[in-house]
């Protein structure tokens, strides 16, 4: 399965969009009532997901997430779970579902619905 999207906890939400954009081509999806925007690569590769870092993420320390697209987040996580990976719980968010954990050296991982919302 490809690697759709990483999110990038940051500080400052506008001047990253505008870097991203300016420097590397990404076009900002803007959705009303979701507090993330999605940088969409201009040559189909990985999605930047700009998210508004909380103030006790210390910048550069684990502030990047991948995120991979799973169309059916729970039948995924019951399957890895059988092959020894747990995800935490199933989240709700504006019309798609994720779950996090982390890979063998501490890195936040999500599967998350949200290419296939609607």
């Amino acid at each position: 399965m490809p690697l759709g999207r990483l999110v990038l906890y940051v500080r400052d939400v506008e001047a990253t969009i505008g870097f991203y954009e300016k420097h590397f081509g990404f076009k900002p999806l803007r959705q009303d009532g979701d507090r993330i925007v999605e940088l969409l690569a201009p040559d189909g590769g990985a999605n930047l997901m700009i998210h508004p870092a909380a103030k006790a993420q210390k910048m550069g320390q684990s502030l990047v997430k991948l995120v991979f697209d799973v169309e059916h987040v729970d039948a995924f996580c019951t399957k890895c779970a059988s092959q020894g990976l747990e995800f935490g719980p199933l989240h709700q968010a504006d019309g798609y579902v994720f779950a996090n954990a982390k890979d063998p050296s501490g890195n936040s991982i999500s599967i998350s619905s949200r290419a296939f919302r609607r």
